[in-house]
């Protein structure tokens, strides 16, 4: 069994500190990621892990961890299965209720085109992308890209001013989707206009105000739903840029919705309307 890491000036217990409690990894930087369960799909999904944390108080958990990673192509060198107390494992921990596994991996190198593809299973699908424009809650970064999966994106752009989604907040609220699904992070908006244009994908532009419907957009060609910062809405150039400006039917009393509602209810729109197509429906 691995020496106990005993002292909080622990090089490794100070990157995992950062992961674990920071706003997301500058390029080659770790991703942190906190918890068996998280930790577990974060192997499966053929992450690289860079070292396993464990504390007294997740030793029961270490064993099927470790089973996850031996399964994994990557795995997890032994050397690297690091042991630690309970106080210092909380004093590295982003949640308030610790599990006692953490784990540091390597970023995917993630290109433009596998936003379009998606990933392996999916890539005879049309391209469906979401873009966050300086969507800067990370709750809702994370809400959006688990319905992104849910719903059958192709993958996601975090754009330039957007909440980190490889951050712990935004990890967690994710339920592990930021993991697997292709995400592009902090591209400039009129880069990625302009190579969506040039891929012939349509961009739409999710706003309150009251235009065409979500349901009168065809969204099973290939799409990028743009939705916007949670106060001012998606920016002027993408809305000059748009194919299509959309949005959402509700109660005129209510002004706006909750970014991560609006782009879950507009990803659920273009899966009903791409479900609908294979089953030969109108």
């Amino acid at each position: 069994m691995a020496d106990v890491i005993t002292s909080r000036d622990n090089k490794w217990l100070k990157q995992f500190r950062a992961a674990l409690r920071g706003t997301g990894p500058r390029d080659g930087e770790p991703i942190g990621v906190e918890g068996p369960k998280m930790v577990e799909e974060a192997l499966r999904s053929g992450l690289e892990a860079e070292a396993l944390l464990v504390s007294e108080a997740g030793e029961r958990e270490a064993g099927r961890i470790l089973d996850a990673a031996s399964a994994s192509e990557m795995g997890i060198p032994r050397s690297r299965v690091l042991r630690t107390t309970n106080k210092l494992f909380d004093g590295v921990a982003g949640t308030d209720t610790p599990q006692g596994v953490a784990a540091l991996f390597r970023q995917r190198a993630w290109g433009f085109d596998d936003i379009l593809r998606g990933p392996g299973a999916m890539r005879e699908r049309s391209p469906l992308v979401i873009v966050l424009a300086a969507v800067q809650d990370p709750g809702n970064v994370g809400t959006i890209l688990r319905s992104a999966e849910a719903f059958g994106a192709t993958g996601a752009v975090a754009a330039r001013g957007t909440a980190d989604p490889w951050s712990p907040k935004a990890l967690r609220a994710s339920a592990g989707s930021a993991l697997r699904l292709p995400v592009l992070r902090g591209m400039a908006i009129p880069m990625l206009l302009a190579q969506l244009k040039m891929a012939g994908v349509k961009i739409y532009a999710a706003i309150s105000a009251p235009v065409d419907h979500a349901t009168k957009a065809d969204l099973r060609e290939p799409a990028a739903i743009f939705v916007g910062n949670e106060s001012s809405g998606v920016p002027a150039e993408v809305e000059r840029a748009a194919d299509a400006l959309i949005s959402i039917p509700m109660a005129a009393e209510v002004e706006s919705l909750n970014a991560g509602v609006a782009a879950s209810l507009v990803l659920y729109e273009a899966a009903r309307q791409r479900n609908s197509a294979v089953r030969g429906e109108e």
